[in-house]
């Protein structure tokens, strides 16, 4: 092989080789592979304090928790972050931050009784009545409010079904780095293998909030749902619903965002609170009984906002690694396809589970591939060198072009090392 050609060859082969051994890893990801940091991957309460800093409540019983701002993405504090726990209706926020953008709040949907069938034992219900028409923002109200299983229900079959559902929510979590959540049921019924975390709540809770419909929903404190026929009257009645979050309307600058209870579950919270400009998120997860989950979050809250200049982070929330979602995609006059909106959520490739963060399939097929264009670009130069010299001995290049010609090949393995780069960007 010239040697001009085995440069670039080698070049690019050593590129490959330090990605395959050494890539540096993916933002808020550590090479132990906790997204989000070191720290976050502890089993222990992680808490970096400052000079007056106050101290953590002493009476946090909940098996995993975490405390984030919510704009700057910091863990101000955390226990058992990424341990996996069934998440109950929390898993709701995901299942909204999905499915909320594709449908436009005033479409009205007529219930079938195949739409209920499947709603598990012992649900939470709104009341959705089949043969009956729902607007969009009626069943989303009664999703935050209520935890409605059955709204859930009804919005994922206009989704596409309970399984697309399922598909997608799944892939959004992995736009997220949500690396922790496994989604078997989009309303978040105790089913067997679906889990999640408190690091990933948190994430589902941020997402959420950017969505101005969602946050509308999540800080409802009441509203009027639609009832039945009156038998009388043949009109349409109503009754009041009411947000079954405990804190909204008694902490101090809650937002919202969605609590949850199961037998297997047990009780899980993830609250936003906004005071002094500054947003706190909170998730607390399996407290020792149902009703401290409101009393551990409203405290860790507390010492948030107390802390939140006097502590050093201990791990960060990641960014959504999705594409941008299609413009007028926000829940309001959206009439964007099930499949635009999906597509949105599954643009990168799947995340790899482990604690090996390793290289996707199309990234290796990247490097490859760069290495073999190197090459190729390099043969052909050289192809035509020699080609060039066999018709004409004076093109020999002289000492003065040696090292223009350096520079080409050079810039070829740049380019090879560039595409290798780029690469990087389709990790997990």
């Amino acid at each position: 092989m010239p040697q001009h050609v085995s440069r670039v060859a080698a070049a690019a082969a050593v590129s490959t080789l330090m990605l395959a051994v050494g890539a540096p890893t993916a933002p808020g990801q550590d090479a132990a592979g906790a997204v989000g940091g070191e720290r976050l991957g502890q089993s222990t309460v992680q808490v970096a304090p400052l000079a007056g800093a106050p101290a953590l409540p002493t009476t946090l019983t909940g098996r995993s928790w975490l405390v984030a701002d919510a704009d700057t993405g910091e863990v101000l504090a955390a226990h058992n972050a990424h341990l996996q726990l069934p998440p109950a209706s929390t898993l709701k926020m995901l299942f909204a931050d999905t499915v909320l953008p594709k449908f436009d709040r005033m479409t009205e949907h007529k219930v079938t009784t195949a739409e209920l069938a499947n709603v598990g034992a012992g649900s939470s219900l709104v009341g959705v009545k089949e043969d009956l028409p729902y607007r969009v923002e009626d069943l989303w109200r009664g999703v935050f409010l209520s935890s409605g299983n059955d709204a859930v229900h009804v919005l994922a079959h206009m989704n596409g079904g309970l399984q697309q559902t399922v598909a997608e929510m799944q892939a959004r979590a992995q736009a997220l780095q949500a690396r922790d959540t496994k989604v078997v049921s989009p309303d978040g019924y105790d089913m067997d293998g679906q889990v999640s975390s408190a690091y990933d709540l948190t994430l589902f809770a941020r997402a959420g909030l950017r969505n101005a419909d969602f946050r509308s929903y999540c800080s409802t404190r009441t509203a009027h749902f639609p009832g039945g026929l009156d038998k009388l009257t043949g009109q349409r009645t109503s009754f009041d619903i009411a947000n079954t979050d405990r804190l909204l309307g008694k902490y101090q600058g809650l937002i919202g965002v969605k609590n949850g209870y199961t037998t297997n579950a047990g009780a899980t919270f993830t609250g936003a609170a906004q005071r002094g400009g500054r947003t706190l998120l909170v998730t607390v997860m399996h407290p020792d009984t149902q009703t401290r989950v409101y009393d551990e979050a409203s405290a860790l809250l507390d010492w948030g906002f107390a802390a939140a200049d006097k502590v050093q982070p201990v791990g960060q929330l990641v960014e959504d690694t999705a594409a941008a979602r299609p413009a007028g995609l926000t829940g309001r006059g959206s009439t964007a396809s099930a499949a635009t909106a999906a597509t949105a959520g599954q643009a990168r490739p799947q995340a790899v589970r482990g604690t090996d963060p390793g290289l996707a399939p199309a990234a290796w097929t990247a490097i490859a591939l760069g290495a073999v264009l190197a090459l190729w670009a390099a043969g052909r130069t050289a192809a035509r060198r020699h080609a060039a010299v066999a018709d004409d001995p004076a093109a020999l290049p002289d000492p003065g072009a040696t090292a223009l010609g350096g520079q080409r090949h050079r810039g070829l393995a740049r380019r090879a090392r560039a595409l290798v780069r780029h690469a990087l960007d389709f990790r997990p």
